[in-house]
């Protein structure tokens, strides 16, 4: 799902409308019409003002999806959670947060802050019901409405089963319980693949009896739920991969040795016989005897004026090795994804067992180990593609999962990879 169009800010939140939004405005807006015609019978206000009646119910439901994702996002900031956005949609609204809070108790808030808001809602509106028919009988069935949506929609959401605010309840009660998030995430996975599954069937029944669009919602709330269900698997994998392949399963070797007594001149001619680099040079490592001594890089040949590249030896230019960001090679993918962001770097050196360079790691080699993991081989193009811009493949959001599997305590030590 895009973004959509950005309106306002919140409390520093972006609301945004996605474009699908705007049909299911038009679906609410004739379905309440013809609530409103029945219920009403044309009344004082005409057939123009049951039509503008049910555009504005339309509008306040989802002013109560937006009040309910509000109370989903403040608590999440109150337990330390950015949220980057709240986006109003087909199904109704989703609020985007940075990651997941770093305990049960905040999970399980922020879980039952939404439901809570519309209970609020509905409790209040259903007790206004009866004054507000006494100032106009359309007000009056219009508060309630509202009233029995925002009940329905409290309800609904409690529901035990992901991606539903019951589910991620579930979620939380679960970890709690058990100390595990992963075990918490497998149950109320397990729990929305039965209530989307169920969705789906009674929808089919539905449609085969004549029930037209509630058959064909349930159908599709349904099928919602089972990608959500997918997405969260497919998160699960993702996050045991990171904290199962060590590096030196994804690491390569981009660099070069040379030997301390070499000259200058001989480090101009090896990065002229190179081929064209994809994505940064190779690095230059120096060693002396069978000893490593250090790295050079390219600015001795900046620096240093050509006459003195045949005198200048390359031990007289060099650097240590501990200038270079390095990983051990028993690392798990984790703690390199951390690297690579914490250090704005685009490669880290790998260090066998003894602490003597194995080979490197960059992002493109750390996607692709970890996608081979969940048994996807990626075409050539696309991770050369990958190697020229030093990204992740498949614009895989690595560094989001890992800030949320570290701050849920789901990470695994390098002594303990496999744990």
């Amino acid at each position: 799902m895009g973004e959509g169009w950005q309106l306002m800010k919140i409390r520093g939140i972006p609301l945004r409308i996605h474009p699908s939004w705007f049909v299911i405005l038009l679906v609410a807006t004739a379905a309440f019409q013809q609530h409103y015609s029945s219920a009403l019978k044309g009344g004082a206000i005409g057939e123009a003002g049951i039509w503008a009646l049910g555009l504005g119910t339309a509008v306040l439901l989802f002013v109560s999806v937006l009040l309910h994702e509000l109370g989903h996002s403040l608590v999440a900031i109150s337990q330390g959670v950015k949220v980057r956005s709240i986006t109003l949609f087909l199904l109704g609204g989703v609020a985007s947060v940075e990651r997941e809070c770093s305990t049960a108790i905040g999970a399980l808030l922020v879980a039952a802050a939404g439901p809570a808001v519309s209970l609020g809602l509905g409790i209040s509106l259903l007790a206004s019901t009866h004054a507000a028919s006494h100032l106009a009988p359309w007000l009056g069935a219009m508060v309630a409405e509202l009233g029995t949506l925002n009940m329905v929609l409290a309800l609904f959401n409690l529901l035990p089963g992901l991606p539903l605010d019951g589910g991620l309840i579930v979620k939380a009660l679960v970890w709690q319980a058990s100390g595990s998030r992963r075990r918490g995430i497998e149950v109320a996975n397990g729990c929305g693949r039965f209530l989307s599954y169920l969705a789906m069937g009674l929808g089919t029944v539905l449609l085969l009896r004549g029930g037209g669009v509630g058959g064909a919602w349930l159908i599709l709330l349904g099928w919602f739920g089972l990608g959500a269900v997918r997405n969260q698997q497919q998160l699960l994998l993702l996050q045991n991969a990171l904290n199962t392949v060590q590096v030196k399963e994804a690491s390569r070797r981009r660099f070069r040795v040379l030997e301390a007594d070499q000259t200058l001149r001989d480090v101009s001619r090896m990065r002229l016989g190179e081929p064209s680099p994809v994505g940064a040079a190779d690095w230059l490592l120096v060693c002396e005897r069978g000893r490593w001594r250090g790295v050079i890089d390219d600015a001795a040949l900046q620096e240093i004026p050509v006459q003195r590249w045949d005198s200048d030896r390359v031990a007289d230019h060099l650097q240590p090795l501990s200038s270079l960001p390095s990983i051990p090679e028993s690392a798990p993918l984790w703690q390199a994804v951390q690297l690579l962001e914490t250090d704005q770097t685009s490669r880290l050196l790998v260090l066998s067992p003894a602490g003597l360079p194995s080979g490197t790691l960059e992002r493109p080699d750390l996607g692709e180990a970890v996608l081979q993991k969940l048994g996807l081989k990626l075409p050539a193009p696309l991770l050369e593609a990958a190697r020229r811009q030093n990204i992740y493949p498949l614009g895989l959001a690595l560094p989001q999962v890992v800030r949320s599997m570290v701050a849920s305590g789901e990470t695994a030590s390098a002594a303990d990879p496999g744990r």
